[in-house]
């Protein structure tokens, strides 16, 4: 994707708002949307700065790349927003059943978690990322006298992964892929060996 972009963020919870940080701060503009409707979020566009808009969902949900930043349960009601077909979205998901607090697993049968998510998001390319980082260590600069802050990747359409890949390092973060969604997926979700697990990358030379 072009260095300075339309970004949408459907979410405004820590997660959401900390990727929107780091998008405008590197020049993309961010339509950030809830359920609740665009008045709900005038505190956080002014906190972001003027690249951030607040929209309603439908229009968080047109750009070429799209960060899901909602709970697991509602994405279903995200289905007929848009036409998903070709859009990058990063899943930033997790399968809690219930948030407020967060506690739970929803039951997705044999799937992991993006490959449910992609069935309710026909035609969308799925790049799971984000999802494994507690939103401070997202928040904050990535890069550290001991290194990068890494963020897992994982997907199906190499392009599509390629594109977050870019955003990941324009970001600052050290992007690790992990492969497809099923077993990258797995290693990164809910209580896969990855999750809210941080690391630091060293880079050598």
């Amino acid at each position: 994707m072009a260095a300075q972009s339309t970004i949408g963020i459907l979410g405004a919870g820590e997660i959401g708002q900390a990727v929107a940080d780091k998008a405008v701060r590197h020049g993309h503009e961010v339509l950030i949307g809830n359920s609740r409707g665009p008045e709900t979020l005038k505190a956080v566009v002014e906190q972001l700065g003027p690249k951030a808009h607040a929209v309603t969902a439908e229009e968080a949900a047109q750009p070429e790349l799209v960060i899901l930043a909602v709970p697991f349960f509602a994405v279903p009601d995200l289905t007929g927003l848009t036409d998903w077909s070709g859009k990058i979205v990063v899943d930033a998901t997790n399968q809690f059943a219930e948030a407020n607090p967060w506690r739970g697993r929803y039951d997705v049968g044999d799937l992991t978690g993006s490959e449910w998510v992609a069935e309710r998001l026909p035609g969308a390319r799925i790049v799971k990322a984000f999802n494994s980082l507690f939103a401070a260590f997202i928040a904050a600069d990535p890069q550290h006298d001991e290194g990068r802050q890494v963020v897992f990747y994982a997907g199906d359409d190499a392009d599509a992964k390629a594109a977050v890949s870019g955003l990941l390092d324009q970001f600052g973060f050290a992007a690790l892929d992990l492969g497809g969604l099923r077993e990258g997926g797995r290693l990164m979700q809910l209580d896969g060996p990855l999750s809210a697990r941080h690391f630091l990358l060293q880079d050598a030379g």
